[in-house]
This record gives structure tokens, sequence and C-alpha cells, in this order.
């Protein structure tokens, strides 16, 4: 699996017929059409309906945290420019802005935005500023729908220093125990500790509904506590075991929040599957350069029964068997609203975020991450077919880079996905769909996304999350020396 081999990069595929030829050198099935559709004949600007609601076209920006907060979990000058961007994008679904820790103990980071009465004032600034950067460049904001993500970071937080975790997690983990310093079981959250955090949750979507948020996203993905809790078939008790106890906390605060906020919309963002962990090949590996990646050994941890959406008996398949049992829950409690990704970016970036050149913290990739685009894509449309009623924000499309419009046009016009999801894509090219779908063309191609990876290799070195090699502010920001250092290898 870890072999070598020569990755075709897209902006190499100079036609969509060269880049329709890659894709079937890779027997991959990924459709897409041949022109970037303009105006009204896009599918891109078809309008959606939601709760008597329109949102007023089908892309939607994925929630980005910049670890750029202030120690308290406010909001600082860097934050407030980043949802200005997303105002001016065009976007018409705001999935949640920031990851915003619904306790301080729960953050990723000591600069993690949290919602609470403290931070309230902050937060609704920059929703503030978001619809009057819509409304200046777009006319109205009546179509703009934009929810709030709440989280707890579980296994990956560090609330007090950049260098040290303190996790706190829903069981022990063969593998992942290790790599994140989990060494009692006095880390496990108990029951007693669940009911708090469910009381956290609810009063933060009460703060969001004050706010004016539209809909709260309570987030499942990427390995974070309640994503994790999905796959706790080895934690006894009341939230563990059964698929009806991992999904407890889910049942918990929804029915909690329709109390305090019935107004209030539901969502929820799912790694809908996911594989083993995987590590940089160390044979292939160099002191500033990871290898290619390759599974850690789970030969002696089989059936596997510690993650979720996963192949049991082969952990580097994805099963779909209880993913489409938690939609089908989602949809008697009236989460109506998905957001669909999948693994982890800790732990195995390759299928969540397909990239050409990994973090710092990450591996090269052992396969073309077009495998990793079309899986998450063909898995949305899967659910999508299952639960038509389910409106589906479909991920994973930053890595087609010129060809992105292309694809999101086919996958909606045929019904596969609802709205197409962007991520840091946008910090460099925040308005490149509204460019494709006004002017049949991306007129600013070299501010593209080339996946670099900047964004996340930043602040997996303690520094600020941004696109330091396309975006002029970043290229200039007071943390842009030390990430050089750090790239180059100078910064143990």
């Amino acid at each position: 699996m870890s072999t070598p081999f020569k990755l075709v990069r897209v902006p190499s595929l100079k036609t969509v017929t060269d880049f329709r030829a890659h894709l079937q050198s890779l027997n991959l099935d990924l459709k897409l059409d041949d022109e970037i559709a303009q105006g009204d004949a896009s599918p891109l600007v078809k309008k959606a309906n939601w709760r008597g609601r329109t949102i007023g076209n089908r892309w939607a920006i994925h929630p980005m945290e910049g670890w750029d907060g202030t120690t308290s979990g406010g909001v600082t000058e860097p934050m407030i420019r980043r949802w200005h961007r997303f105002g001016e994008s065009g976007a018409k679904m705001i999935w949640g802005g920031e990851a915003m820790a619904v306790r301080p103990d729960g953050r990723a980071n000591m600069n993690q935005l949290i919602i609470n009465r403290e931070n309230q004032a902050g937060i609704a600034q920059l929703r503030e500023t978001l619809l009057a950067a819509h409304k200046e460049k777009f006319g109205t904001t009546d179509d703009l729908i934009i929810g709030f993500q709440l989280t707890h970071s579980g296994r990956f937080c560090r609330p007090h220093d950049k260098k040290r975790w303190e996790s706190r997690i829903a069981y022990r983990h063969p593998i992942l125990d290790a790599k994140f310093n989990v060494t009692s079981d006095d880390q496990i959250l108990t029951d007693d500790d669940l009911k708090c955090l469910v009381e956290a949750y609810i009063e933060a979507a009460k703060i969001a509904a004050d706010i004016g948020a539209d809909f709260v996203d309570i987030k499942h993905c990427h390995g974070y506590l309640l994503h994790e809790f999905l796959g706790a078939h080895t934690r006894p008790g009341a939230y563990g075991g059964s698929f009806e106890n991992r999904t407890r906390l889910i049942r918990e605060i929804a029915a909690g929040i329709r109390a305090v906020a019935p107004k209030l919309g539901l969502g929820v963002r799912l790694s809908a599957f996911d594989f083993v962990p995987f590590k940089p090949n160390p044979e292939l590996s160099q002191p500033a350069k990871p290898g290619p990646g390759m599974p850690e050994d789970f030969s002696h941890l089989l059936p596997y029964r510690y993650q979720f959406g996963i192949n049991p008996n082969n952990p580097l398949e994805y099963d779909l068997t209880e993913t489409k049992l938690l939609l089908k829950l989602f949809s008697d409690l009236g989460i109506d609203l998905v957001n669909l990704s999948a693994g982890s970016p800790y732990y195995n970036p390759h299928i969540q975020r397909p990239a050409a050149y990994p973090p710092s913290d990450g591996y090269q990739p052992h396969e073309d991450p077009l495998i990793s685009v079309t899986r998450q894509i063909n898995v949305v449309a899967e659910l999508k077919a299952a639960f038509p009623e389910l409106l589906f924000v479909g991920s994973g499309y930053s890595y087609l880079q010129e060809y992105l419009p292309h694809v999101a046009q086919y996958y909606l016009r045929n019904g596969h996905v609802d709205i197409v999801g962007l991520g840091r894509m946008v910090l460099s090219y925040p308005h490149m769909l509204a460019d494709a779908t006004t002017n049949g063309k991306l007129s600013e191609p070299k501010l593209i996304c080339r996946t670099f990876s900047d964004c996340t290799t930043a602040p997996r070195n303690g520094l600020r999350s941004g696109c330091y090699p396309l975006d002029d502010y970043y290229k200039t920001f007071e943390d842009a020396p030390q990430l050089k250092a750090v790239k180059s290898g100078k910064v143990p």
C-alpha cells in the first residue's frame, strides 16, 4: 500500500478530456460536466427549500476554526476578516463559521472560540459582519442561512497549552491512546460527566438562538467527542455498547435543545465512515519529510470494534449499515440538515481531506487523492438516495481544483447531493463559485487552492491558520516567518 508512486497533479490536466482520461486510468466512477454552466443554467444557483425558508443557491461554507481567538475564547481581527470573506463568497449556507467549543475544557486549542455568555456579543459581531458583507455584495440576506457548529474536542483537547494534550475520551483506543497521551481510565468521561456535557450543549444552543443563528450543528465528525461516542462499542453502561446507547447523547442533546429553542434548526456534520488510523511508512520517511501513508497494524484487533462506519472484519473498508441507522434516527428526531465528511484529519487525513501536499503531522500520498474524493462523493450519493427527505451537504471537493464546478454541477443536477460544501479552499478564493456561475469560468486561477496544507501545518505547530501561499494577508502575516522555518526543518 505504501509503495511510492508518481502523483499526477490536477493542474497538469489541462482539459476536461485529460481529467476524464486520468479518472479512467484510476478506474474511478466520478462524473463531471464538459463545461462550467453560467447564470440560471447552472445547478449551483438553483434555490433550495428548508423549513419554509429559501436557500438562495447550492453551495455552502464549511466551518473553519482558525486557532486565532483570544485565550478566553473571544473574537479577534483575523476571525472577523474570515467571516467577512464568508459573507462575500456568495454561498447561501454558512455551516458553522467556526467550530465553537461548548465548554472551555473542550477546546482543541487555547485560542478556540467558546460559545458562552461572555463571548456572546463577539459572536454576534461575527454574524453581523458576515450578513453586512453579503448584503453589500449580493443585495439581500433573506435567502441566506447561518448555522453555528457546537463541539467538544474530546480526545483532541488542548485547552491550556498548544503542545499538551488534555484528552477526555469515550473509551480506551488501542491505537490512538499512545498518540494522544491517553494513559489512564480517569480520562474517560463518566456517565455523570456526560449529563453535565448535555447541559452545556443545550446552553450553547440557547445562546446561538439568542444571537440569531438559523440552526446549530451538533458536531459528530473527525474523531471529536460525539463522533467518538458513535464508535464506543467497548464502553460499558448507558452510553456504550448497543447502537441505542451509543446514540443516547445526540438524542438527549436534541431533546434539550428543542425544549429551550424550539424554532432553532438542527443539523449534524457527520463522519459517515472511517478507516483504521494511518501513519507515515517509517522505512520511507526522512527527518523533514514523512513517508507515504500506511495503516497501523490492526491484525491483533480483529474483529475491529473501535470506530464508526467501519468494516469490523477489515477496517480498511467502510460499512454504512450503522450510518444508515443513524440517518434514520436523525430523520425521526427532526434533524434534517446533514453535512457528510469522513474519518479524521488527526489519524487518517487522506480519506477526509485529500491533498497533494501533507501537513507536517501527516504523510505523503500513498495513492491518488482522487480515490478519496470519489469515495466521499459517491457515499453521499448513496445516502441521499436512501434518505431523500434529508438535506445533504457534500464534502471532499477541494482537491478537484479547476474541475470542482464541473463535478459539482453533475452531482447537483442528478440529485446525488443537495448542496456542495467548500472548506479551506475559500480562504484563498472565497468567491470561486460565484465567479464560476457568473462568468462561466474561474477567472482567478492563481487563487485556486493547491492543497499545500499550510492552513493545517501552521496550527499543528502552534501558529494561526490561514492560506499563507496564496492570500496576501497571510503572506505578510506575523506568523509567516515561523511557518517558513517549520517547513524548512529549522524548528524541531
